[in-house]
């Protein structure tokens, strides 16, 4: 089943979209990590080695999901809380599976529907056994307050804060995608978390190159105008960045 049919209702107000001047930086785009932390922490060390060599700024935009199916999604987020390695930026963006955990934590989502996802492995990397738990306290609000009550606060709080969009006059940094033809301060939360067939078969040029991740591919790939870097970190080990520098790219690999 599609995890279209698991995006909640009633969903709250847009994230934020950011404007960066990239003219003097060097961008280092990380696909879904989905809990593969000590993936994470090689392909860091491997950016900050590539980096060492390079002038300017050095930003690292994480392009979303960075929780579910791997173990350590907890970790994963204590690591993306604390600061970047020295002389590195970092922005994180917003996945479908952050809002989808926000929609479960807000009431807008049944657990049911959140395990569904790959959410099982979150919790257990918050010592919850969910179905454990729901033989104590029964499938109601006693179970769901017990969990909510167990993620950190700073840990809620990143998720809520998170932008979902970082744009150029070059290139767009986003989870999924954008719907072709929808002028990017326009384009709905929705469609830059989800997005795939819209996205990857419109005829339309794009205006700028489309960096994302979200739809997992053996190899990263270019197709006109869109780079998709979601190498399936959870299945494959191998968690992909590519490196950008005004015009080129550069491929790193955990």
């Amino acid at each position: 089943m599609s995890f279209l049919n698991f995006r909640a209702q009633n969903q709250t107000a847009k994230r934020e979209r950011l404007e960066v001047d990239l003219s003097d930086t060097v961008v280092y785009a990380v696909g879904d990590v989905h809990g593969c932390l000590s993936q994470l922490r090689s392909l860091e060390d491997k950016i900050v080695a590539d980096a060492a060599g390079l002038g300017g700024r050095k930003l690292i935009v994480m392009l979303g999901d960075y929780i579910d199916r791997g173990q350590y999604s907890s970790r994963v987020l204590d690591h993306l809380v604390a600061s970047p390695p020295t002389g590195l930026e970092r922005i994180c963006l917003a996945g479908n599976h952050e809002t989808q955990m926000l929609d479960y934590l807000d009431g807008r989502l049944s657990l049911a529907r959140w395990l569904a996802t790959g959410a099982r492995s979150t919790l257990f990397s918050y010592d919850i056994d969910a179905e454990h738990l729901a033989d104590l306290y029964g499938s109601g609000n006693r179970l769901d307050d017990y969990i909510r009550a167990a993620i950190p606060r700073e840990h809620i709080q990143f998720l809520r804060d998170l932008p979902i969009m970082v744009f150029s006059e070059r290139y767009v940094f986003v989870h999924a995608g954008i719907r072709p033809g929808v002028p990017l301060l326009e384009q709905e939360d929705d469609d830059l978390l989800y997005i795939r067939e819209e996205f990857f078969e419109a005829s339309r040029r794009l205006d700028r190159w489309v960096v994302h991740g979200h739809t997992p591919v053996e190899f990263p790939r270019i197709d006109g105008r869109r780079l998709g870097v979601d190498t399936g970190a959870f299945k494959t080990g191998r968690l992909t960045a590519v490196r950008i520098a005004g015009k080129q790219g550069h491929l790193l690999f955990s």
